[in-house]
């Protein structure tokens, strides 16, 4: 089996396919915000982000701001931590070495919902 998809929800589509496509830089797939959501290109997988409304269900409304468990893989931790920094991105844990030998960083789009860039130690 292969992960072909993942889906993170948020409050805002726009502010979200803002920040996916202008911070984090993935390319745009489909640009449904008018129907509630994006798809981005993420290498090999599909990222959803769907939008929640407020009225949702509390079992909806629950699926936002929280860890996704989503790793982006990066080359460079410290490198890439500092560009997205400066395009605006806020990290709630800084670039730190891990005992497995990567290094990792967290960082939230403005729903909230943590997301992490990773670097895999070389083989």
């Amino acid at each position: 089996m292969e992960l072909s998809t993942a889906r993170i929800f948020v409050r805002d589509i726009a502010e979200a396919r803002s920040f996916y496509a202008d911070i984090l830089g993935l390319p745009l797939k489909a640009d449904r915000c008018e129907e509630g959501f994006c798809v981005f290109t993420a290498g090999a997988a599909i990222l959803v982000v769907q939008e929640v409304s407020n009225d949702a269900p509390e079992d909806e409304l629950e699926l936002v701001g929280r860890f996704t468990g989503l790793s982006f893989t990066v080359t460079d931790v410290p490198a890439r931590h500092a560009e997205l920094t400066a395009r605006g991105a806020v990290f709630t844990v800084l670039p730190e070495a891990q005992p497995w030998g990567g290094v990792l960083a967290t960082l939230c789009d403005p729903s909230g919902n943590e997301l992490q860039i990773v670097q895999y130690p070389e083989a």
